[in-house]
């Protein structure tokens, strides 16, 4: 088990951000703002899925991951803040968030339902920020020209979701969590992510006037498409996810370590947040 550290990140998010944020490619300010569009919402859903899982566990169980589960409350609770202040500017500039409203509404099917359910669909979402968060830390050219905040704001992001990427699947075997719904929810989360991911991302370039511009499209074919792109180039990752003996930490971690490392200046540890430390095993 990994020591998951809660970080207060050291920037500005009060003051207020140009659109064209990402070094004024409109498809990657879209898509970045898309993906954070899902990130409130989401994070409290995973926080939600682990407790409440944890809970069914043996006494001895509970305690065994305990420290782990603090650890992971604290940075998605943080996630959670940062993002929300984030998405307010995005508010402010007129986008509308469509993508929590369907996650929602998709979400209520699950009410008393099996808590392993909701914890498998969280461990399938955690592969695919896991997948994301290592691209994008091995290629931050993507941000090159963004605000330094920002910039530092999503790879500070992808530090940390690479480090507790094993959490939610973890806690799913130790609750005998089988494995052909563990592979079923990820072929359904593939389709409803991805599915949420270009519909916001096309919303937001249609409020900016930006779908029908050949930039745009160019802009998408090569960060997604590209050899080494976000997409193609996850391939291999994004089928290791239906072997038998997949576990998130045969996934290379390295790029986090280094990124924490190399950017302490951003940051300051906190340990687990009191509030997230309360509510853990509740």
């Amino acid at each position: 088990m990994t020591e998951l550290v809660v970080r207060r990140l050291l920037i500005d998010l009060q003051t207020p951000f140009g659109r064209n944020w990402c070094g004024g490619d409109a498809f990657s300010t879209a898509f970045f703002n898309a993906l954070s569009m899902s990130f409130p919402f989401g994070e409290q859903f995973f926080i939600d899925a682990v407790r409440d899982t944890v809970a069914t566990l043996p006494a001895e169980a509970q305690e065994k991951y305990r420290a782990e589960v603090r650890g992971f409350i604290g940075q998605e609770a943080t996630h959670r803040r940062i993002h929300t202040l984030f998405n307010g500017h995005l508010e402010a500039q007129g986008l509308k968030d469509g993508w929590t409203a369907r996650a929602a509404k998709r979400m209520e099917l699950m009410e008393g339902a099996d808590p392993r359910h909701a914890l498998a669909v969280t461990a399938a979402t955690e592969h695919f920020t896991a997948m994301f968060a290592e691209w994008l830390l091995a290629h931050p050219e993507v941000l090159d020209g963004a605000e330094p905040r920002l910039r530092t704001m999503w790879l500070w992001h992808c530090a940390e979701e690479l480090e507790h990427k094993s959490v939610a699947f973890d806690i799913y075997t130790a609750a005998q969590g089988s494995d052909a719904w563990r592979t079923r929810w990820f072929r359904r989360v593939t389709v409803m992510f991805l599915g949420d991911l270009l519909h916001q991302t096309v919303d937001n370039l249609r409020h900016e006037g930006q779908l029908w511009k050949w930039a745009t499209w160019k802009s998408a074919a090569r960060i997604l498409l590209s050899r080494g792109g976000l997409l193609r180039g996850n391939w291999g990752a994004w089928r290791s996810y239906f072997r038998e003996d997949f576990h998130p930490a045969q996934q290379d971690s390295s790029l986090s370590a280094r990124w924490l490392e190399n950017n302490r200046a951003q940051y300051a540890a906190v340990g687990a947040a009191p509030e997230a430390a309360g509510a853990a095993l509740q």
